[in-house]
Formats: structure tokens, sequence, C-alpha cells
């Protein structure tokens, strides 16, 4: 298991300082999906801008989870809605809404499939066109189970996870289960001692290799962190201890 923590390499703001539930990056436009009923939205902004250049509400009833990009689409989760929506990337303009078969939390593009979590220690492999399922993954760290498995990101042929109530990320073998990267992110993380929910959630790949932006639910500011290596600190206890949504 290799050990690793954040080096900021550059803060930028969060335009609205959104419920934080999904974020990607290509170049320097980033798409964020925001939660809570009747404020979900996604939008789209240029990283270091303070405001969004494009944005769409969902409907009240809906809760915006994580989002993944597929060809020209942007792919939607929904918290506990069993839907998900289909954006066109460019327009923000809806093309499909599909039924979903869990509680949805994080989602990332890996290879030629889309994986998504649900906040246990399973993670879903899927059929990129239509999300159906295609095989289960059990994430555990040296025989124990990795709960709280949130945001999603794809980087150097493994998935990347936010790990919920933790400033922890953990890079997991899609093909095992196994978590071979732990990531102690505490230096990337921000204090909000009167908001609870204000946890670490939304992780995007750069082009990069060990390169990601994180944020947090209502945070200041959006990370541009890398990945330097680092010797066991606690990570693993770390990883394991804490679990919110």
């Amino acid at each position: 298991m290799r050990f690793h923590r954040v080096q900021v390499v550059r803060r930028a703001p969060h335009p609205q300082r959104g419920f934080t539930q999904g974020l990607i990056v290509a170049g320097d436009a980033v798409w964020e999906s925001t939660g809570l009923s009747g404020e979900s939205a996604l939008r789209r902004y240029r990283f270091g801008a303070d405001r969004p250049a494009a944005q769409v509400l969902l409907p009240d009833q809906l809760f915006g989870e994580g989002i993944c990009a597929v060809g020209d689409g942007i792919w939607q989760l929904t918290w506990q809605d069993r839907v998900a929506l289909r954006w066109d990337a460019a327009t923000l303009t809806l093309r499909e809404r599909v039924r979903y078969n869990r509680a949805g939390w994080g989602m990332c593009a890996a290879g030629d499939e889309v994986v998504t979590s649900d906040g246990t220690s399973e993670l879903v492999r899927r059929d990129p066109a239509t999300l159906e399922p295609v095989a289960l993954v059990h994430v555990r760290c040296e025989g124990a189970r990795v709960r709280g498995m949130n945001d999603l990101a794809w980087s150097g042929g493994q998935v990347w996870s936010n790990v919920a109530g933790t400033a922890c990320l953990a890079g997991i073998d899609l093909a095992t289960g196994e978590v071979t990267d732990v990531v102690d992110a505490r230096a990337a993380a921000e204090r909000h001692r009167t908001d609870p929910q204000a946890i670490m959630n939304g992780i995007a790949a750069l082009a990069a290799g060990g390169e990601f932006l994180l944020t947090g639910k209502r945070w200041r500011s959006i990370r541009h962190v890398r990945l330097v290596p680092d010797r066991d600190r606690g990570h693993r206890e770390r990883l394991l201890a804490g679990l919110s949504h």
C-alpha cells in the first residue's frame, strides 16, 4: 500500500459556495453538481472564476448528486429519487431521464464504463449508455470494508474516492476492490465548525498524473492539489474512521 499527503498548488473561488456532490473537469472548464432539495443544480464555470458561466436548476423534488462525462453528455445522479439525468455538456439542456436502481452518491467514467457509489463499501460498474449495472465491487483496505465511498474520479488506471466524513482519499484497484493508495488530504481541508455538513466532497482528476481538484460542501475555495509520497501517519485509521453525508 502507498501513502500520500497533498500539496496545495493553487486555491480558486468556489462559485456560489455550492453544496458540492459531484465535480468533473476538462481543461479549465469545471462542471459541478450541487445538492439539497429545491436548491440542486448543475453548473459550469472556468476554474478560477467567481461565478458560473451557465447553470440549470433541477426540479424541486430532486436532490443532485455525482456527475460524470460520457461523450458529449453528462450523467447526473440523484440521491434517493431513483432517477438519473443526462445533460448536454455544452448547453446544459436535458436529454433524457432514466430509472436508477440505487441511492446515488458519486460517479466517474472509467475507461469504457461508468462506476458509481452509494455511501457504502460497494462500487457498481455500469453500462455508460444506460447506467444498467454490470458488476459489483467490494472495497477493502487490508481486509476491512471501507464505507463511505462518495464522489469518484478516474486517474492512473484506478478509481479515487472521497471517503465521507474524513479528509482522506482512497485509490482503488477496480479489478479487485483493494485500496492501493491512501491520501491524507487535511492540508486541503477547510474548517466549518458551525456546519457539520460542510465535509470534503468533490474530486476531479486533472490531466497531470497525481493531480486533482478538491472541494467540499459550502466551501469557500476549490483546491488544485498534487499527491506527495508520505509514510503512514495514521492514514489507514482515518480512512476507516468516519461516515456522514
